[in-house]
């Protein structure tokens, strides 16, 4: 059986680990050949492959991105669609997909399973967001990695007396502000999942810098307050249709200091949250995912993706992890909020 590979959308620590640990067992265990598709669904749509011998997964579990290259590329556009992919698949002996990707990257994987093509799908994001699995891999390492930056942030913060805004990612849920800004000791914590007044963040930030300490807040990129209508964007549309978003933070500094009086400066950590090598634990639990990918691929369990349930790798359907956003609870922020301020 020869079995094509991608990975889509943002850049992710243990995307590499997931291709080693998916190709070592595909080759040791059945025989299996593999090829890559350069550039995610890109490569999917124009059919640009390469050889994934053995030798070319040799130690790469520890780097970070993807020896594959990844892209935004919506498979339905730009030429793309159900028979024009099959007729890739059939004139390169491709016989089933693994699709490596976050929300968008299985949607369309779904899309196109329904449509009758053979794909097993691995669940990626660092926003933790994707239902039906308990943890994504390359969370915790954006996790580890914002919290290094906020604790930097910390003591310039200290030095000049300033109240410190970090913002980090999170379209539509706040996992990595809830556990870096947990971890990092942060005097307010802002997440999509709860509207906040400008007021009551400038009252935690006062009630910090009262009692002697240098505000520290950390934002999610979708965070919005209690009056806005959605989140901040100023850079228009992705090619899923999705705003881009960044700058909450700048938004949010110049009312805290209106406010408070203290002088407050924003830091976007972006892309750095995504770089670099991934944690042990992503490490780990992305060659479990890759591994368990090829069993989907040999029972033939088209449409379904494999997620992580308690320290079990299970197998569930696309519907399963498409149906909601796995969102921050009331309950663990009302257990971080008793902190703030």
């Amino acid at each position: 059986m020869k079995i094509g590979i991608l990975t889509s959308g943002g850049d992710c620590p243990g995307l590499n680990a997931v291709i080693r640990g998916a190709v070592l067992k595909g080759i040791a265990v059945h025989g299996q050949e593999f090829v890559g598709f350069r550039d995610g669904w890109r490569g999917v749509v124009e059919g640009d492959i390469i050889d994934i011998p053995r030798t070319l997964v040799r130690g790469i579990a520890k780097q970070g991105g993807t020896i594959l290259g990844t892209s935004r590329t919506n498979p339905f556009e730009n030429g793309g669609g159900p028979a024009v992919i099959k007729g890739h698949m059939d004139r390169l002996g491709i016989d089933a997909i693994i699709a490596i990707g976050g929300e968008g990257t299985l949607a369309a994987a779904k899309r196109l399973t329904d449509a009758g093509l053979r794909i097993v799908g691995v669940p990626k994001t660092i926003d933790n967001d994707l239902d039906a699995t308990d943890y994504t891999f390359g969370f915790d390492t954006a996790v580890e990695i914002a919290t290094e930056a906020i604790d930097r942030l910390r003591t310039t913060g200290e030095s000049h007396h300033r109240c410190m805004i970090a913002e980090v990612m999170g379209r539509h849920v706040g996992w990595i502000a809830l556990h870096s800004g947990m971890a990092s000791g942060a005097h307010a914590i802002l997440i999509p999942e709860q509207r906040v007044s400008i007021d009551q963040i400038a009252a935690w930030v006062k009630l910090a810098h009262d009692r002697g300490r240098a505000p520290l807040v950390v934002v999610a990129e979708g965070f919005a307050l209690d009056t806005m209508g959605e989140a901040h964007s100023e850079r228009g549309l992705d090619t899923f249709g999705r705003p881009r978003l960044g700058g909450i933070g700048e938004r949010l500094a110049p009312e805290i200091e209106a406010r408070t009086g203290i002088e407050t400066r924003a830091t976007v950590l972006g892309h750095i949250q995504r770089g670099g090598v991934p944690t042990a634990f992503d490490r780990v639990l992305a060659t479990r995912l890759g591994m368990a990918a090829i069993d989907s691929v040999v029972e033939g369990r088209w449409g379904t993706m494999v997620s992580l349930n308690g320290t079990d790798i299970v197998h569930v359907g696309f519907d399963a992890a498409l149906g909601r956003l796995k969102t921050v609870p009331q309950d663990r922020y009302d257990e971080a909020r008793v902190l703030f301020g």
